[in-house]
């Protein structure tokens, strides 16, 4: 390799190496600019951000339930009370809870452990950070409700689109399934259907997230004993599944 040629290879390498510096010097800023202003950032505003990953469940318009109750005035509110919801557990509605920092950070962090039995499927925040950006937010919106509070009831772009399809497990044989997937009857109150299975246990669905289908191949179920299925990420969603048609309007009675 001649004298000429073996300069430039050094100096293609010098320049190479200057390059990667500056890219890691830029990344380096970029990372710290967004640290720093992710830090000045209000805790409630940050808090409105964060909870646009609970507006597919949770509204904050008064009294528009939607999985789960409207969290408008959630603020001090005493839990398992609001009068329009009608789909609380028994938990919830004996727990003399009122909704405050103390409580609200418990619940959030693992609502399973905090209160065993009720019917939250989100598993919690482990963050504490964005555990409390949230609380704060919640009592901001309940002291003083403004475009933030409207912003933060649209759910992110990214979760939009995300169907049952995602996760999806094969369909099992329908008329094989056990007596916690056999229904027994259905009931229709208001927004709520109720279905018993023949184990003797009941679950209440918003009556948007129960879909009913029907399936009359050999896989489906036997007539007049439909399956329940679940659906969705949250298990907040279910499919009952009839032999035909014409079941669907037979099994389902209206009852308040």
């Amino acid at each position: 390799m001649s004298m000429a040629a073996t300069k430039e290879k050094i100096r293609f390498k010098k320049l190479a190496k200057m390059k990667r510096a500056l890219s890691i010097c830029l990344t380096t800023f970029a990372l710290s600019t967004a640290v720093a202003a992710q830090t000045t950032e209000t805790d409630a505003t940050l808090g409105a951000r964060i909870f646009r990953a609970c507006a597919s469940c949770h509204s904050l318009d008064a009294d528009r339930n939607m999985t789960g109750p409207s969290l408008a005035g959630v603020w001090k509110r005493k839990a398992g009370t609001l009068a329009s919801f009608s789909r609380y557990s028994d938990v919830m509605k004996l727990s003399g809870i009122t909704w405050d920092e103390q409580s609200l950070d418990g619940y959030l962090k693992n609502p399973a452990e905090f209160m065993p039995g009720n019917h939250m499927t989100f598993p919690g925040i482990p963050d504490d950070k964005a555990r409390a950006s949230i609380i704060a937010f919640l009592k901001s919106a309940a002291e003083t409700p403004n475009d933030q509070s409207r912003t933060a009831q649209s759910p992110p772009g990214s979760m939009q689109g995300m169907g049952p399809m995602q996760g999806m497990r094969p369909v099992p044989r329908l008329k094989t399934v056990d007596a916690s997937s056999r229904v027994k009857s259905i009931t229709y109150c208001r927004d709520t259907f109720t279905v018993i299975t023949e184990d003797g246990k009941s679950r209440e669905f918003w009556e948007r997230n129960l879909r009913f289908k029907t399936d009359s191949s050999d896989e489906g179920p036997d007539k007049e004993a439909p399956a329940i299925l679940a659906a969705g990420m949250m298990g907040d969603r279910a499919s009952v599944v009839f032999a035909s048609p014409e079941e669907i309007s037979r099994f389902i009675k209206p009852r308040c």
